[in-house]
Protein backbone atom coordinates (compact mmCIF):
# COMPACT_ATOMS: atom_id res chain seq x y z
CA UNK A 1 0.00 0.00 0.00
CA UNK A 2 1.29 3.32 -1.16
CA UNK A 3 2.12 6.05 1.26
CA UNK A 4 -0.16 8.19 -0.15
CA UNK A 5 -3.39 5.66 0.39
CA UNK A 6 -3.18 7.13 3.97
CA UNK A 7 -5.06 10.12 4.49
CA UNK A 8 -7.82 9.09 2.24
CA UNK A 9 -8.32 5.97 4.73
CA UNK A 10 -8.36 8.61 7.46
CA UNK A 11 -10.59 10.89 5.92
CA UNK A 12 -13.31 7.80 5.33
CA UNK A 13 -13.17 6.69 9.30
CA UNK A 14 -13.36 10.18 10.28
CA UNK A 15 -16.92 10.85 7.80
CA UNK A 16 -18.03 7.16 9.18
CA UNK A 17 -17.43 8.36 13.20
CA UNK A 18 -19.70 11.10 12.41
CA UNK A 19 -23.04 8.31 11.65
CA UNK A 20 -22.17 6.48 14.77
CA UNK A 21 -23.81 7.77 18.13
CA UNK A 22 -21.30 9.36 20.16
CA UNK A 23 -20.53 9.31 23.98
CA UNK A 24 -21.70 13.32 25.61
CA UNK A 25 -21.08 13.97 29.76
CA UNK A 26 -24.42 14.75 31.04
CA UNK A 27 -24.53 17.33 34.18
CA UNK A 28 -26.44 14.99 36.81
CA UNK A 29 -28.36 16.54 39.34
CA UNK A 30 -27.05 17.05 43.28
CA UNK A 31 -29.55 15.94 45.53
CA UNK A 32 -27.23 17.56 48.17
CA UNK A 33 -29.24 19.62 50.51
CA UNK A 34 -28.46 21.94 53.42
CA UNK A 35 -29.45 20.30 56.88
CA UNK A 36 -30.54 22.64 59.63
CA UNK A 37 -30.08 21.26 63.01
CA UNK A 38 -30.65 22.12 66.03
CA UNK A 39 -29.65 21.53 69.63
CA UNK A 40 -31.59 22.39 72.73
CA UNK A 41 -29.85 21.84 76.39
CA UNK A 42 -30.42 18.47 78.09
CA UNK A 43 -32.68 18.14 81.16
CA UNK A 44 -33.48 15.22 81.77
CA UNK A 45 -32.02 13.75 85.17
CA UNK A 46 -28.35 12.99 85.44
CA UNK A 47 -28.17 13.23 81.80
CA UNK A 48 -24.77 15.24 80.81
CA UNK A 49 -24.19 14.00 77.31
CA UNK A 50 -24.78 15.94 74.42
CA UNK A 51 -24.89 14.89 70.84
CA UNK A 52 -22.38 17.13 68.47
CA UNK A 53 -18.66 18.26 70.05
CA UNK A 54 -17.15 21.13 68.08
CA UNK A 55 -14.91 19.36 66.59
CA UNK A 56 -17.40 17.41 64.22
CA UNK A 57 -19.75 20.59 63.83
CA UNK A 58 -16.93 22.25 62.21
CA UNK A 59 -17.19 19.46 59.76
CA UNK A 60 -20.92 19.56 59.41
CA UNK A 61 -20.91 23.71 58.58
CA UNK A 62 -17.56 23.03 56.28
CA UNK A 63 -20.33 21.12 54.18
CA UNK A 64 -22.88 23.63 54.28
CA UNK A 65 -24.87 22.61 57.04
CA UNK A 66 -26.22 25.00 59.30
CA UNK A 67 -26.30 24.10 63.10
CA UNK A 68 -28.04 26.44 65.86
CA UNK A 69 -27.38 25.26 69.88
CA UNK A 70 -28.82 26.24 73.16
CA UNK A 71 -26.60 28.29 74.81
CA UNK A 72 -25.00 26.39 77.85
CA UNK A 73 -25.97 22.55 75.91
CA UNK A 74 -22.53 21.47 76.44
CA UNK A 75 -21.80 23.06 79.56
CA UNK A 76 -21.86 19.70 81.68
CA UNK A 77 -19.67 17.83 79.10
CA UNK A 78 -17.19 20.69 79.51
CA UNK A 79 -17.69 22.57 76.31
CA UNK A 80 -18.18 26.03 76.21
CA UNK A 81 -20.55 28.20 73.80
CA UNK A 82 -17.31 29.92 72.02
CA UNK A 83 -15.82 26.80 71.31
CA UNK A 84 -19.32 25.65 69.21
CA UNK A 85 -19.81 29.45 68.08
CA UNK A 86 -15.95 28.94 66.83
CA UNK A 87 -16.65 25.64 65.44
CA UNK A 88 -19.82 27.36 63.10
CA UNK A 89 -22.62 27.04 65.66
CA UNK A 90 -25.23 29.25 65.74
CA UNK A 91 -25.21 29.83 69.51
CA UNK A 92 -28.73 31.07 71.37
CA UNK A 93 -31.22 31.43 73.85
CA UNK A 94 -34.00 30.96 71.87
CA UNK A 95 -35.76 27.33 72.09
CA UNK A 96 -38.29 27.96 69.60
CA UNK A 97 -35.41 28.35 66.90
CA UNK A 98 -33.54 25.35 68.43
CA UNK A 99 -36.89 23.29 68.52
CA UNK A 100 -37.49 25.19 65.51
CA UNK A 101 -34.94 23.60 62.90
CA UNK A 102 -35.44 20.98 60.19
CA UNK A 103 -33.78 18.44 62.40
CA UNK A 104 -34.19 18.00 66.20
CA UNK A 105 -30.99 16.28 67.72
CA UNK A 106 -30.91 14.99 71.29
CA UNK A 107 -29.54 12.28 73.55
CA UNK A 108 -32.89 11.97 75.58
CA UNK A 109 -36.47 12.09 74.29
CA UNK A 110 -38.29 15.35 74.20
CA UNK A 111 -40.42 16.17 76.70
CA UNK A 112 -43.83 16.90 76.13
CA UNK A 113 -43.47 20.72 76.04
CA UNK A 114 -40.40 20.52 73.95
CA UNK A 115 -42.33 18.40 71.29
CA UNK A 116 -44.72 21.41 71.51
CA UNK A 117 -42.16 23.51 70.09
CA UNK A 118 -41.48 21.59 67.11
CA UNK A 119 -43.04 22.09 63.70
CA UNK A 120 -44.80 19.59 61.95
CA UNK A 121 -43.59 17.67 59.20
CA UNK A 122 -39.67 17.79 60.90
CA UNK A 123 -37.23 14.76 62.26
CA UNK A 124 -36.47 13.97 65.35
CA UNK A 125 -33.06 12.14 66.18
CA UNK A 126 -32.77 10.91 69.99
CA UNK A 127 -32.64 7.71 71.97
CA UNK A 128 -35.63 6.15 72.97
CA UNK A 129 -36.28 5.15 76.69
CA UNK A 130 -39.05 3.10 76.38
CA UNK A 131 -39.57 2.62 79.84
CA UNK A 132 -39.77 6.60 80.29
CA UNK A 133 -42.33 7.03 77.81
CA UNK A 134 -46.43 6.42 77.75
CA UNK A 135 -48.76 6.06 74.68
CA UNK A 136 -48.83 10.08 74.93
CA UNK A 137 -45.25 11.00 73.58
CA UNK A 138 -45.84 8.70 70.29
CA UNK A 139 -49.24 10.24 70.00
CA UNK A 140 -48.08 13.46 70.35
CA UNK A 141 -45.35 13.51 67.76
CA UNK A 142 -47.48 11.94 65.48
CA UNK A 143 -50.25 14.69 65.38
CA UNK A 144 -47.57 16.63 64.28
CA UNK A 145 -46.07 14.09 61.08
CA UNK A 146 -42.60 13.99 62.78
CA UNK A 147 -40.20 11.28 61.36
CA UNK A 148 -38.49 10.35 64.45
CA UNK A 149 -35.35 7.67 64.61
CA UNK A 150 -34.38 6.21 67.76
CA UNK A 151 -30.44 6.43 67.74
CA UNK A 152 -29.29 3.21 69.72
CA UNK A 153 -31.48 1.16 66.87
CA UNK A 154 -29.87 2.55 64.07
CA UNK A 155 -27.00 -0.55 62.86
CA UNK A 156 -24.48 -0.81 60.80
CA UNK A 157 -23.83 -2.88 57.65
CA UNK A 158 -22.72 -5.83 59.86
CA UNK A 159 -25.92 -5.35 61.96
CA UNK A 160 -24.57 -4.46 65.27
CA UNK A 161 -26.02 -1.21 67.35
CA UNK A 162 -22.87 1.63 66.86
CA UNK A 163 -24.61 3.67 69.77
CA UNK A 164 -25.47 0.88 71.94
CA UNK A 165 -21.57 -0.66 71.53
CA UNK A 166 -20.00 2.63 72.13
CA UNK A 167 -22.33 3.72 75.22
CA UNK A 168 -21.64 -0.21 76.42
CA UNK A 169 -17.76 -0.19 76.22
CA UNK A 170 -17.77 3.29 78.52
CA UNK A 171 -20.00 1.38 81.11
CA UNK A 172 -18.24 -1.99 81.05
CA UNK A 173 -14.66 0.39 81.44
CA UNK A 174 -16.12 2.41 83.86
CA UNK A 175 -17.41 -0.07 86.27
CA UNK A 176 -13.64 -1.45 86.87
CA UNK A 177 -12.66 1.84 88.02
CA UNK A 178 -15.64 2.38 90.18
CA UNK A 179 -15.15 -0.90 91.55
CA UNK A 180 -11.65 0.48 92.42
CA UNK A 181 -12.13 3.60 93.96
CA UNK A 182 -15.11 2.06 96.20
CA UNK A 183 -12.50 -0.57 97.12
CA UNK A 184 -10.29 1.89 98.85
CA UNK A 185 -10.16 2.26 102.39
CA UNK A 186 -10.93 6.32 101.77
CA UNK A 187 -14.79 5.18 100.34
CA UNK A 188 -15.21 2.88 103.44
CA UNK A 189 -13.86 -0.22 101.17
CA UNK A 190 -11.95 -3.33 102.04
CA UNK A 191 -8.91 -1.23 101.63
CA UNK A 192 -7.72 -3.95 98.42
CA UNK A 193 -6.31 -2.70 95.22
CA UNK A 194 -8.67 -4.66 92.20
CA UNK A 195 -6.11 -6.77 90.51
CA UNK A 196 -3.49 -8.30 91.83
CA UNK A 197 0.21 -7.63 92.81
CA UNK A 198 3.40 -10.55 92.77
CA UNK A 199 2.45 -12.41 96.53
CA UNK A 200 -0.95 -11.13 97.40
CA UNK A 201 -4.01 -13.34 95.91
CA UNK A 202 -5.56 -11.25 93.06
CA UNK A 203 -8.97 -9.85 93.53
CA UNK A 204 -11.72 -11.44 93.13
CA UNK A 205 -14.65 -10.20 90.55
CA UNK A 206 -18.04 -11.93 89.36
CA UNK A 207 -19.26 -10.34 85.92
CA UNK A 208 -23.46 -11.37 85.60
CA UNK A 209 -23.96 -10.80 81.95
CA UNK A 210 -21.64 -11.75 78.80
CA UNK A 211 -22.40 -8.42 76.31
CA UNK A 212 -20.58 -5.88 75.26
CA UNK A 213 -20.67 -4.46 79.11
CA UNK A 214 -19.64 -7.68 80.35
CA UNK A 215 -16.34 -7.77 77.73
CA UNK A 216 -15.14 -4.83 78.39
CA UNK A 217 -15.79 -4.89 82.38
CA UNK A 218 -13.99 -8.11 82.09
CA UNK A 219 -10.84 -7.22 79.77
CA UNK A 220 -10.70 -4.17 82.47
CA UNK A 221 -10.36 -6.62 85.15
CA UNK A 222 -7.91 -9.07 83.26
CA UNK A 223 -5.55 -6.05 82.77
CA UNK A 224 -5.52 -5.09 85.74
CA UNK A 225 -4.77 -8.94 87.37
CA UNK A 226 -8.03 -9.65 88.59
CA UNK A 227 -9.24 -13.11 88.98
CA UNK A 228 -12.51 -13.41 86.45
CA UNK A 229 -15.83 -15.54 86.62
CA UNK A 230 -18.70 -14.49 84.15
CA UNK A 231 -22.23 -16.09 84.49
CA UNK A 232 -24.78 -15.91 81.93
CA UNK A 233 -27.59 -18.02 80.51
CA UNK A 234 -26.86 -18.27 77.23
CA UNK A 235 -23.98 -20.43 76.17
CA UNK A 236 -23.12 -19.03 72.67
CA UNK A 237 -22.77 -15.37 74.62
CA UNK A 238 -20.30 -17.03 76.84
CA UNK A 239 -18.24 -18.94 73.78
CA UNK A 240 -18.23 -15.74 71.98
CA UNK A 241 -17.17 -13.77 74.94
CA UNK A 242 -14.15 -16.04 76.17
CA UNK A 243 -13.42 -15.85 72.21
CA UNK A 244 -13.28 -12.32 71.92
CA UNK A 245 -10.89 -11.87 75.41
CA UNK A 246 -8.32 -14.33 74.04
CA UNK A 247 -7.50 -14.70 77.50
CA UNK A 248 -8.50 -17.96 79.88
CA UNK A 249 -11.43 -16.49 82.21
CA UNK A 250 -13.77 -18.42 84.36
CA UNK A 251 -17.38 -19.32 82.78
CA UNK A 252 -20.83 -20.37 83.95
CA UNK A 253 -24.26 -20.72 82.91
CA UNK A 254 -26.16 -18.76 86.18
CA UNK A 255 -27.81 -21.36 88.31
CA UNK A 256 -28.23 -20.98 92.31
CA UNK A 257 -25.89 -23.10 93.84
CA UNK A 258 -22.88 -21.78 91.85
CA UNK A 259 -23.83 -17.93 91.30
CA UNK A 260 -24.25 -18.27 95.06
CA UNK A 261 -20.70 -19.77 95.74
CA UNK A 262 -18.91 -17.23 94.04
CA UNK A 263 -20.92 -14.13 94.89
CA UNK A 264 -20.25 -15.42 98.57
CA UNK A 265 -16.01 -15.34 97.96
CA UNK A 266 -16.37 -11.85 95.65
CA UNK A 267 -14.68 -9.13 96.14
CA UNK A 268 -16.59 -7.45 93.15
CA UNK A 269 -19.97 -8.14 91.73
CA UNK A 270 -20.93 -6.58 88.55
CA UNK A 271 -24.50 -6.47 87.30
CA UNK A 272 -24.40 -6.39 83.84
CA UNK A 273 -27.44 -8.58 82.45
CA UNK A 274 -29.79 -7.14 79.69
CA UNK A 275 -33.35 -8.32 78.80
CA UNK A 276 -34.44 -8.33 75.25
CA UNK A 277 -37.45 -6.94 76.85
CA UNK A 278 -38.64 -5.40 79.74
CA UNK A 279 -37.14 -5.51 83.28
CA UNK A 280 -33.87 -7.13 83.63
CA UNK A 281 -34.09 -10.04 85.63
CA UNK A 282 -33.21 -9.94 89.14
CA UNK A 283 -31.11 -12.84 89.77
CA UNK A 284 -28.92 -11.66 92.81
CA UNK A 285 -31.78 -12.48 96.25
CA UNK A 286 -30.99 -10.58 98.85
CA UNK A 287 -29.80 -13.41 100.80
CA UNK A 288 -27.14 -14.15 98.73
CA UNK A 289 -25.83 -10.46 99.10
CA UNK A 290 -25.89 -11.46 102.76
CA UNK A 291 -23.39 -14.00 102.32
CA UNK A 292 -20.98 -11.44 100.58
CA UNK A 293 -17.70 -9.94 101.98
CA UNK A 294 -18.28 -7.13 104.62
CA UNK A 295 -17.34 -4.26 102.61
CA UNK A 296 -16.82 -5.94 99.11
CA UNK A 297 -18.60 -3.82 96.09
CA UNK A 298 -21.49 -4.41 94.04
CA UNK A 299 -21.88 -1.92 90.63
CA UNK A 300 -25.24 -2.45 89.12
CA UNK A 301 -25.22 -1.52 85.67
CA UNK A 302 -28.67 -3.19 85.11
CA UNK A 303 -30.53 -0.34 87.29
CA UNK A 304 -31.33 1.22 84.02
CA UNK A 305 -33.59 -1.86 83.97
CA UNK A 306 -34.83 -2.36 87.14
CA UNK A 307 -31.59 -4.21 88.23
CA UNK A 308 -30.36 -7.19 88.71
CA UNK A 309 -29.88 -7.31 92.72
CA UNK A 310 -32.61 -7.30 95.23
CA UNK A 311 -31.14 -5.02 97.33
CA UNK A 312 -30.31 -2.16 94.39
CA UNK A 313 -31.96 0.99 94.85
CA UNK A 314 -31.42 4.22 92.46
CA UNK A 315 -28.73 5.98 93.30
CA UNK A 316 -27.19 9.20 91.48
CA UNK A 317 -23.70 10.72 90.58
CA UNK A 318 -24.22 13.33 93.36
CA UNK A 319 -24.80 10.41 95.92
CA UNK A 320 -23.66 7.06 93.88
CA UNK A 321 -23.50 4.45 96.99
CA UNK A 322 -25.25 3.37 100.04
CA UNK A 323 -24.27 0.14 102.01
CA UNK A 324 -26.67 -2.75 102.83
CA UNK A 325 -25.33 -5.38 104.97
CA UNK A 326 -22.44 -4.43 105.03
CA UNK A 327 -21.98 -4.27 101.30
CA UNK A 328 -21.53 -1.41 99.15
CA UNK A 329 -23.94 -0.47 96.30
CA UNK A 330 -23.56 1.25 93.44
CA UNK A 331 -26.70 1.66 91.50
CA UNK A 332 -26.27 4.91 89.17
CA UNK A 333 -28.00 4.85 86.07
CA UNK A 334 -26.53 6.11 82.77
CA UNK A 335 -23.01 5.25 83.98
CA UNK A 336 -21.77 6.99 80.59
CA UNK A 337 -22.76 10.33 81.58
CA UNK A 338 -20.24 10.18 84.66
CA UNK A 339 -17.48 10.94 81.68
CA UNK A 340 -19.68 13.02 79.58
CA UNK A 341 -17.33 14.27 77.61
CA UNK A 342 -15.91 10.65 76.30
CA UNK A 343 -19.58 9.96 75.95
CA UNK A 344 -20.39 12.77 73.80
CA UNK A 345 -17.57 12.64 71.47
CA UNK A 346 -18.18 8.78 71.04
CA UNK A 347 -21.69 9.67 70.78
CA UNK A 348 -20.47 12.70 67.77
CA UNK A 349 -18.27 10.33 65.87
CA UNK A 350 -21.01 7.82 65.07
CA UNK A 351 -23.63 10.76 64.24
CA UNK A 352 -21.66 12.82 61.90
CA UNK A 353 -20.98 10.32 59.04
CA UNK A 354 -24.98 9.71 59.29
CA UNK A 355 -25.46 13.57 59.22
CA UNK A 356 -23.23 13.98 56.42
CA UNK A 357 -24.88 11.17 53.90
CA UNK A 358 -28.04 12.42 54.69
CA UNK A 359 -27.06 16.00 53.53
CA UNK A 360 -25.63 14.12 50.14
CA UNK A 361 -28.80 11.75 50.01
CA UNK A 362 -31.21 15.13 49.86
CA UNK A 363 -32.34 14.56 54.08
CA UNK A 364 -33.53 12.32 56.76
CA UNK A 365 -36.47 10.68 54.48
CA UNK A 366 -33.88 9.99 51.79
CA UNK A 367 -31.65 8.53 54.34
CA UNK A 368 -34.66 6.48 55.67
CA UNK A 369 -35.58 5.39 52.17
CA UNK A 370 -31.79 4.30 51.20
CA UNK A 371 -30.35 2.26 54.01
CA UNK A 372 -32.39 -0.39 55.71
CA UNK A 373 -29.75 -0.46 58.56
CA UNK A 374 -30.58 3.55 59.24
CA UNK A 375 -34.25 2.48 58.87
CA UNK A 376 -33.79 0.20 61.38
CA UNK A 377 -33.90 3.42 63.77
CA UNK A 378 -37.21 4.78 62.86
CA UNK A 379 -40.23 4.26 64.68
CA UNK A 380 -41.94 6.83 63.49
CA UNK A 381 -42.27 7.57 59.57
CA UNK A 382 -44.10 10.86 58.88
CA UNK A 383 -46.39 10.63 61.55
CA UNK A 384 -46.83 6.67 60.78
CA UNK A 385 -46.39 4.47 63.20
CA UNK A 386 -43.93 1.97 62.13
CA UNK A 387 -42.14 0.36 64.93
CA UNK A 388 -43.62 -3.22 65.70
CA UNK A 389 -43.08 -3.76 68.94
CA UNK A 390 -43.78 -0.35 70.35
CA UNK A 391 -47.68 -0.55 68.98
CA UNK A 392 -47.99 -3.93 69.95
CA UNK A 393 -46.96 -2.36 73.53
CA UNK A 394 -49.36 0.62 73.43
CA UNK A 395 -51.90 -0.99 70.91
CA UNK A 396 -51.46 1.84 68.24
CA UNK A 397 -51.74 1.64 64.41
CA UNK A 398 -48.84 -0.08 62.74
CA UNK A 399 -47.56 0.43 59.13
CA UNK A 400 -44.89 -1.63 57.63
CA UNK A 401 -42.33 0.85 56.95
CA UNK A 402 -41.18 -0.80 54.03
CA UNK A 403 -44.37 -0.73 52.37
CA UNK A 404 -44.89 2.85 52.97
CA UNK A 405 -41.51 2.95 51.13
CA UNK A 406 -42.04 0.70 48.23
CA UNK A 407 -45.69 2.84 47.88
CA UNK A 408 -43.89 5.88 47.15
CA UNK A 409 -41.81 4.72 44.57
Amino acid sequence: MSSGSKPGFHELAKESAMYHPQEALLKVPSKKEKLIIGIPKETAWQENRIPLIPENISVLTNNGHEIIIESQAGKEAKFSDHEFSEAGARVTEDLKEVFGAEIVLKIQPPTKDEIKLMKPGKFLMSTLQLGNLGKEYFLELSEKKITAIALENIQDKVGSQPMVAAMSEIAGNSSMIIAAENLASSKNGMGVILGGITGVDPTRVVILGAGTVAEFAARSAIGLGASVQIFDNRLYRLRRLKHNLAHPVSTSIIDTDSLSNAISQADVVIGALRASHGRTPCVVSEEMVMSMKPNSVIVDISIDHGGCFETSALTTHKSPTFKKHEVIHYCVPNIPSRVPRTASTAFSNILTPYLINAGKLGGVSEMVSAYKWFRKGAYLFRGLHCDLDICEHHKLNYKDLDLLLAAQV
